[in-house]
């Protein structure tokens, strides 16, 4: 099983991507500064003004490790990737649920029972580790919600019955999110979710956040064959990668929005180092967003059981993992998609 610990992101501006043997060298100003053999890369992510040579994005078409270019402020730009790895009728298979609306719908609801599991969770969670929060009614009101919304999803509902139920439930968590911000409450705070752009300072961390899942999704998603721009709960849009986004339903509020919470609560970002422009857009400086780097890698460096296998994983792991599962169940190997519900 590939490891997806090990991603290697760019941020210098300037910085130079060559290669060396069978290490990928980073350099900045004709200077060295990192040197890593590729068989413990899994990714690259740039951010910004990096250049690749060539041969880089040839040595790692060749042996399956994903470069991806963002802007300097966590936008997606463009990925350099080798072939789509798995046999062809995997995808066909993909394509063929994709066509069908009651399978898609069975899938989506799968996925749609683990990001209103998992949404409830963190909120159980916070008032678990911050006792004065339970006083707070409307937290109350929004895991009750949840748990009413959990009950009434069934497969045999369509898409657009489906969708509804989730822009009820996106409602009722993140209009509670505000409140498990403990600290520095003047510069953080959520209203709504913006993004393109992200206007507030915790927006702009969760954009950045999906940005680093969606590059560990549509890499898993590959790596097992599957096409990560056909999706069953999003459906197709040109440039828009359906099933990374589908997968990221149910691992966002476990590997995004608490780890962003946590790292505000904790102290570790700090209003200063985020600036807020002419047009009301906010972006990170270049340390704050190495924090949120360094704290990602961290987080997926943490293990937990996973629900289907019952086994001991790492949390970097599950995405590779889920992909894998999904993969199985078009094959006609599961007769359900199981989504991660963590526990």
């Amino acid at each position: 099983m590939k490891a997806f610990l090990n991603t290697l992101y760019v941020t210098t501006q300037g910085a130079y991507l060559c290669k060396d043997g069978l290490n990928i060298v980073v350099q900045v100003d004709h200077q060295e500064r990192l040197r890593l053999p590729l068989h413990t890369i899994a990714g690259i992510v740039c951010l910004g003004q990096v250049t690749c040579t060539p041969d880089v994005m040839h040595f790692c078409a060749e042996n399956n490790v994903a470069i991806s270019f963002l802007t300097e402020h966590g936008r997606f730009l463009a990925s350099v990737r080798g072939p789509i790895s798995g046999n062809v009728l995997l995808r066909r298979a993909q394509y063929r649920r994709a066509d069908d609306d009651l399978c898609s719908a069975q899938i989506a609801s799968a996925i749609l029972t683990a990001k209103f599991s998992n949404c409830r969770t963190v909120l159980q969670r916070a008032l678990r580790d911050h006792p004065q929060l339970s006083s707070l009614q409307p937290l109350s009101t929004a895991i009750l919600t949840l748990e009413h919304l959990l009950r009434s999803l069934d497969p045999r509902l369509s898409l657009d019955e489906l969708r509804g139920i989730e822009g009820q439930a996106a409602a009722a968590y993140f209009g509670v999110l505000d409140h498990l911000i403990l600290t520095n409450k003047d510069h953080f705070f959520f209203r709504a979710r913006s993004r393109r752009p992200p206007l507030d300072n915790l927006n702009c961390m969760l954009s950045f956040l999906y940005t680093l899942l969606m590059h560990d999704l549509r890499s898993a998603l590959e790596v097992v064959g599957l096409d990560p721009q056909v999706g069953y709960l999003h459906r197709d849009r040109p440039g828009r990668y359906g099933l990374a986004l589908d997968l990221m339903e149910e691992l966002r509020p476990i590997l995004a929005d608490r780890l962003a919470l946590s790292l505000i609560n904790l102290h570790q970002v700090h209003p200063d180092g985020f600036l807020t422009h002419e047009t009301g857009a906010v972006s990170m400086n270049d340390q704050t967003r190495k924090q949120l780097i360094v704290a990602y890698q961290n987080r997926k460096r943490e293990t937990l059981r996973h629900p289907f296998l019952n086994e001991e994983v790492e949390l970097g792991l599950v995405p590779l993992i889920q992909a894998q599962l999904l993969a199985r169940h078009l094959r006609g190997d599961l007769d359900a998609y199981p989504a991660f519900i963590w526990k």
